[in-house]
């Protein structure tokens, strides 16, 4: 499945790299074009469908929306999933799986909430991070950014700075994680799930991913020169230098809004929806086979 309108690739260049490398690894496959996200579910399933009838694997391919929606709907089918970088959206059911990848099992995290709409409580899942609060704002207005100025390091950058420079409301939070209850007053709160992505801003709670549990990032209030002093330690790795900031391990985490405001903005490995409080995250019960290279040398670090 190859999302031709996703990016700044030409669908044709990248159809015809996929299908040349995997021509000359003679591995047999079927390739799934999509026009638009909203095609993602749908040729999803369809790739599961033909992978489990052929004992093959589902690969995606583009941004963290992509890959968490293709995720989605394999997780649970003991099915391998695979992920091939730098492309548009893509997604490939690939009948016989290479004999260069092995399988490890990832837990994706689960987000229980109700939906602003009213529509019945649902549990989606991310692989990288949710958040809600400042940060949602910001991914945002770096897409609109992106939109108006081409996509490039500056224009996000640029986009964050002009983000942060506005009034952001607080939010009062109680945080449930069944053993300890605390209350916290904070402009945004991120749970994350990707080891490189804490090593990048200098959170040291690597460990915990390792040990099966997510990480939750926040900070006390902060005024707009903290905040860009808060986003410089990032760039420098050293964010959980700071002494406003506060990280935690946990398996199950109960966010609760305090007061009459209950619904709230939720971001999802990029995709934004409205959702309604409380929210439970939790590390998802099944596991997701993941495919990776054997050869140490040639795995990307996730």
């Amino acid at each position: 499945m190859l999302n031709t309108g996703s990016g700044r690739h030409r669908g044709n260049e990248v159809e015809d790299s996929i299908r040349r490398v995997l021509d000359e690894a003679e591995r047999r496959y079927e390739l799934f074009k999509v026009v638009s996200g909203s095609d993602l579910g749908n040729a999803a399933r369809q790739a599961l469908q033909r992978a489990r009838s052929e004992g093959g694997a589902v690969i995606a391919a583009g941004g963290d929306g992509t890959l968490n929606a293709v995720s989605n709907v394999v997780l649970g089918a003991d099915v391998p999933f695979g992920i091939s970088p730098r492309a548009p959206s893509t997604t490939l059911a690939v009948p016989t799986a290479s004999p260069g990848y092995r399988d490890r099992h990832p837990l994706p995290a689960r987000l229980r909430g109700r939906a602003g709409s009213g529509r019945p409580a649902q549990r989606p899942r991310f692989l990288v991070n949710a958040s809600l609060g400042l940060y949602p704002d910001l991914l945002e207005d770096r897409e609109a950014y992106k939109q108006r100025y081409g996509r490039s390091r500056w224009v996000a950058l640029w986009s964050a700075l002009v983000t942060l420079m506005r009034a952001h409301r607080q939010l009062n939070l109680q945080l449930d994680n069944g053993e300890q209850t605390r209350h916290l007053r904070t402009q945004t709160i991120v749970v994350g799930n990707n080891e490189l992505q804490l090593e990048h801003i200098g959170i040291h709670e690597q460990t915990r991913l390792q040990q099966g549990q997510l990480v939750a990032m926040t900070a006390r209030p902060l005024g707009t020169l903290a905040l860009y002093g808060l986003v410089l330690r990032g760039l420098l790795s050293r964010m959980g230098e700071d002494e406003h900031v506060i990280s935690f391990g946990f398996k199950h985490l109960r966010v609760n809004l305090s007061h009459r405001r209950r619904r709230v903005k939720v971001a999802m490995d990029g995709e934004i929806r409205w959702m309604q409080s409380p929210l439970e995250f939790r590390v998802a019960e099944q596991p997701l086979p993941l495919l990776v290279p054997r050869d140490d040398s040639l795995r990307e670090r996730a």
